[in-house]
């Protein structure tokens, strides 16, 4: 079967695996399955020993985005590995502090969103700067964001203008890595997921179900379907898409009116 993607025998760098539930497992695995050599990167020691099995005998490397400095610590690991020149960066990494259940915006706190904006937001240019000099040309980096920004679900809270950021960093370095090569940076907008992360989202459950309604099939996207678009935008079979959102949710996004949605919704009971 023709090598249609041309990843195979491409290096590339995964961040943020937590485990087999994670968008960035999936993609790690699918980059393999094509004949790619990975770079997993995890956020600490403990989850590297905790991703002994599935991630054996494969280069794992600690970086936790959080601490300013690591991001390029790992680029010095990685070329004292002696791996590169990497020809596509997966970030995908996002994390919002729920534990104290839900709260309204208006009342998030400066801890909160500052934290959340280093890690699921400013980690891409830091990351993006720290491996620059060991991107190949016309690398591609990819990071992973939400199916839409114009939407207010009241369970996700601050993570919403997050995202929004973390969209616009990815079009601003695509703009500026233009200077001096052809490096391009693409979102993937995911719709939900069921993952072990979103299931730290406050109704979570809830809001999953009733966007799978949404959808044009019936049927909830899945974590295969949004790595496949990831591994799309890495290859070089999408060189002229640089600094977009290529949105994934089966439609989720063009079906508000659905007319059986609507008739769930104004029964008495509101559906309950």
């Amino acid at each position: 079967m023709p090598d249609f993607l041309k990843l195979s025998g491409g290096t590339f760098l995964v961040l943020g695996v937590a485990n087999r539930k994670s968008v960035a497992w999936f993609v790690g695995r699918s980059l393999e399955e094509q004949g790619a050599r990975v770079l997993y990167s995890v956020r600490s020691e403990d989850r590297r020993k905790s991703l002994a099995e599935p991630l054996a005998g494969k280069p794992v490397f600690v970086c936790d985005v959080e601490r300013e400095g690591a991001a390029g610590e790992l680029a010095a690991a990685i070329t004292a590995a002696g791996h590169g020149p990497i020809q596509g960066i997966v970030h995908s990494i996002a994390f919002g502090n729920y534990a104290g259940g839900f709260k309204p915006f208006h009342e998030t706190s400066r801890a909160d969103f500052l934290q959340s904006a280093a890690i699921s937001a400013f980690s891409l240019v830091e990351v993006a700067r720290a491996f620059k000099p060991l991107l190949a040309r016309d690398a591609s980096v990819v990071t992973i964001g939400i199916s839409s920004l114009k939407v207010t679900p009241d369970n996700y809270g601050y993570m919403g203008p997050i995202k929004a950021a973390l969209e616009s960093c990815a079009r601003f370095l695509a703009k500026s890595f233009s200077a001096d090569s052809e490096v391009r940076f693409n979102v993937v907008g995911s719709g939900p997921l069921k993952t072990s992360a979103s299931s730290g989202i406050p109704g979570y459950v809830e809001s999953y179900l009733y966007a799978e309604k949404l959808t044009f099939r019936r049927r909830s996207l899945s974590t295969q379907e949004v790595a496949d678009a990831v591994l799309f935008l890495l290859s070089a079979r999408s060189s002229g898409i640089n600094g977009a959102t290529l949105v994934v949710d089966a439609g989720l996004g063009s079906n508000y009116f659905d007319q059986e949605v609507i008739r769930l919704a104004m029964r008495p009971g509101g559906g309950t």
